[in-house]
């Protein structure tokens, strides 16, 4: 964890004010929520639409902070508490985890990419901390303002850290690439989320590339070669190396021999004779995530025992393929956290291809942020699932009720249901599942659909 005297923050940040009395204040670790002020934090406030974090310095500073961060622009600063003015908050925040991560003597792998992100960040995690001390992005702290604290919370003895880098528009990824420093940068896919924002896939390739922006002289960058839109950027590297993984056999590493079993897949790859792996999560889409994973690994010396140990132990963040029971016994496969057309059509697919249950049922929420085409992408996914496979199809939403009616096209009506009450689709589902059901959720995080997987749970 971060620690410094208050005078050398100071220093770091260009404070405005004399900071002589607080000098030796001791400053260990960083937060931005005053309900969760640690002893001896530095507690750095924000100007919100709503709420004025620096309404909240002298609480945060009674109930252990050792001192605050305070915007110049702020009227009527504590004067007579250890506090260090600068010009903006955020951008002070940035600076001190910029000047803690050059002081830091660790590997660095920075993840992004349209869909995975999170997945492959804990399957890297895993198999890198059979052997270095990892630390990793926690939650979804991977934006402008995550990563920074991301990077405060390391301790000074950390030897890996897997830092995952999301985005919804240009120049996000190369701020936090030119933060992080990667000696391997990660892009998982392209897919459509953010079109609303970039206009086109094309645009979305260009914005994850920009990893490429902080990537250390002499780096690897380990990418989804099936993806033309970035394999045809990366024909001449220049200044650090490239390695693909994907599917098809023109990559350097692709699976072979996929054996998918309820709650397990295993798995050869064909750069490493003789050895299966076997991840606790099902779906080839997870599969490719862990070739990257494996690759990063490789290309920093872990052996291929340790890889295997390490992913055989993954725990993955939650609400990302996460098994559960539901009360009347059924399987519940809740990955809710986040959806586009790309991880929604992998999702199908993992449905349709797992056996030994009774029925399957798909639960389907809105995909946001996709732009003047959502109703059609909607629509699509609808028309791929296939009644031979899946018993029931559930929508949730009032785009997903375009999944509805794609889906529609090849089922029964009364298997195909649609709502816009979670109440409603709640009762339902109640009414519709038994003990040896699958039931496989899928939206976007704004829709909260784990609040249906609660209610099936009984909590």
């Amino acid at each position: 964890m971060f620690k410094k005297r208050l005078l050398d923050i100071h220093r770091i940040v260009n404070g405005l004010n004399g900071a002589e009395g607080f000098a030796s204040t001791e400053i260990e670790g960083v937060t931005i929520d005053s309900r969760k002020i640690g002893q001896g934090n530095l507690f750095v406030p924000f100007k919100g639409a709503r709420q004025d974090g620096h309404d909240f310095v002298e609480k945060a500073i009674e109930d252990g902070a050792a001192a605050a961060l305070w915007q110049k622009d702020v009227p009527n600063p504590p004067v007579h508490l250890p506090i260090i003015v600068v010009e903006d908050t955020l951008i002070a925040l940035q600076t001190l985890a910029r000047s803690y991560r050059d002081e830091l003597d660790m590997r660095v792998v920075g993840i992004t990419g349209s869909n995975g992100k999170t997945t492959t960040k804990d399957m890297t995690a895993a198999v890198l901390g059979t052997v270095f001390k990892v630390h990793k992005t926690s939650g979804n702290y991977n934006n402008h303002l995550g990563l920074p604290l991301t990077i405060l919370s390391m301790e000074p003895d950390t030897e890996a850290a897997v830092l995952e880098m999301g985005m919804s528009s240009r120049g996000e990824i190369k701020f936090l690439s030119e933060l992080a420093r990667p000696d391997i940068a990660i892009i998982t896919n392209i897919g459509e989320s953010h079109l609303l924002d970039l206009g086109s896939r094309e645009g979305i390739a260009e914005a994850k590339l920009e990893i490429l922006e902080g990537l250390k002289e002499n780096g690897t960058l380990i990418y989804h070669g099936d993806e033309p839109l970035l394999s045809s950027r990366l024909t001449e590297p220049k200044g650090f190396t490239c390695t693909s993984f994907g599917r098809v056999e023109t990559n350097d590493l692709y699976p072979v021999n996929i054996s998918a079993g309820q709650t397990e897949t295993s798995f050869e790859v064909n750069a490493i004779p003789d050895t299966v792996f076997s991840i606790p999560v099902l779906g080839t889409h997870n599969v490719l995530n862990s070739l990257a994973a494996i690759s990063a690994a490789m290309k920093l010396g872990v052996p291929v025992q340790k890889i295997r140990e390490g992913l055989k132990e993954l725990e993955l963040t939650a609400m990302r393929m996460e098994m559960a029971k539901g009360s009347k016994g059924e399987t519940i496969i809740n990955d809710a956290y986040n959806a586009s057309p790309t991880s929604m059509k992998a999702a199908i697919e993992l449905t349709a291809g797992i056996t030994g249950f009774d029925r399957k049922y798909l639960v389907l929420g809105d995909m946001l942020e996709l732009g003047p085409e959502e109703k059609d992408f909607h629509y699509k996914i609808g028309e791929l699932i296939d009644p031979a496979s899946v018993s029931k199809v559930f929508t949730f939403g009032a785009l997903g009720r375009y999944i509805a009616e794609g889906a529609r096209q090849k089922f029964r009506e009364e298997n195909v249901l649609a709502f816009e009450n979670k109440s409603e689709l709640i009762e339902e589902l109640k009414k519709t599942v038994s003990a040896n059901d699958l039931i496989l959720f899928k939206a976007s995080r704004g829709v909260q659909l784990e609040d249906v997987v609660q209610s099936l749970q009984g909590k």
